[in-house]
């Protein structure tokens, strides 16, 4: 991080103004439509707080205006991967991949590719849970898993395809046996998900805020535990470009505490927090 130029007069907690907190409040809803209730103060506070150490400024006022600079786009990319939760792991919400295994699958054998995407992939665990099950029920045919996520950091980490052995738990034993190596050496602790997995999982930078064109078409869509961050609004918004991406007939599925109500979008329900795309 290149040198800014401002001194700090003390390394203590740098306190956040309720003036201070609105301008961030309005700043992460405008670029990514997150929105900060009063509630997450201390937890902004606790978590801008090194950032402002680190780039030895006196204030979130000052810090504020840097973002909003320029010179303060790589750091804006920052401050948002560090507001937003980040929480997953491997085969989380197991009843949506039974779902994909049991009942989607099996009437897509005829098909020529199968196409998914894991729209907040956050870490990876989800998109290589799906690759997992793709590599099983289609080993002679066609597929492929795009991940994305606001974060490049996280994006990153992804890519790699390393997890500590807690990680790990959820995984299936044969699912863990068959994709995952355990780490040796300076590796002790860790597994890493095998190359042919990682070669066939794709990483990518979006913001569900914007419309996506150039991610093309998908047969699944997995948006979980994503639109409760979300205001009304945005919601509409996130989901209306998520759906676009959606082929006539695909799935999409929420989580589970995301039931769809009233979206005028062409979506049917099929079960619980899993939705058809109507064809039209």
């Amino acid at each position: 991080m290149a040198d800014v130029g401002f001194a700090m007069k003390s390394r203590d907690q740098i306190e956040l103004s309720e003036v201070e907190f609105r301008q961030l409040q309005s700043l992460f809803y405008e670029r990514v439509g997150i929105q900060l209730p009063p509630i997450k103060k201390p937890l902004i506070c606790g978590r801008l707080n090194k950032r402002l150490l680190a780039l030895g400024m006196p204030s979130y006022q000052r810090y504020y205006q840097y973002l909003l600079s320029p010179q303060g786009t790589a750091e804006l990319e920052v401050a948002i991967d560090l507001i937003t939760t980040h929480e997953t792991y491997f085969f989380r919400e197991p009843k949506h991949f039974d779902f994909l295994r049991q009942q989607i699958l099996p009437k897509m054998n005829g098909q020529a590719d199968f196409r998914v995407w894991s729209a907040a992939s956050s870490t990876g665990e989800e998109a290589y849970t799906l690759a997992m099950l793709l590599h099983e029920a289609r080993p002679h045919l066609p597929w492929s898993v795009l991940g994305s996520d606001i974060s490049r950091e996280v994006l990153k980490s992804a890519e790699r395809g390393l997890y500590v052995m807690e990680r790990g738990s959820k995984i299936p034993a044969h699912y863990l046996k068959r994709y995952c190596l355990k780490g040796k050496g300076q590796y002790q602790g860790y597994f890493l998900v095998e190359r042919e997995l990682r070669e066939r999982v794709q990483f990518v930078h979006a913001n569900l805020n914007l419309p996506m064109p150039e991610l093309g078409s998908f047969d699944l869509i997995l948006l979980r535990n994503v639109l409760i961050y979300f205001d009304q609004e945005t919601k509409q918004r996130v989901l209306g470009n998520v759906v676009e991406r959606l082929k006539p007939g695909g799935w999409l599925m929420v989580g589970h505490s995301e039931a769809l109500h009233d979206t005028g979008l062409p979506l049917e329900l099929v079960a619980s927090s899993i939705y058809r795309k109507v064809r039209r």
